[in-house]
């Protein structure tokens, strides 16, 4: 492993691995999932259908999916994050 400078912020790793990067991967698939959820069982009914999703097709759909995964990702890592 290589070491790397020392740092107070806690989102820099002190060694390059793969042991940091196993929350945040955690985090990722957590707000995917989520996010999945919550658009297609139960914004997509109630949505206009230019931003429902069509099945194999590049559409406004995907966009808002995109966001809604963009922002719980946010939360949670809003949410978990460390104060010193």
């Amino acid at each position: 492993m290589f070491a790397l400078p020392k740092s107070k912020d806690p989102f820099v790793a002190t060694k390059v691995g793969v042991r940091p990067m196993l929350p945040r991967l955690l985090k990722q698939f957590a707000a995917v999932l989520l996010g999945s959820v919550l658009y297609f069982f139960i914004l997509m009914p109630h949505l206009p259908p230019a931003a429902q999703h069509q099945p194999f097709r590049l559409d406004w759909g995907l966009l808002v999916l995109a966001w809604i995964c963009l922002v719980l990702y946010g939360l949670l890592e809003f949410a978990t994050r460390r104060r010193p």
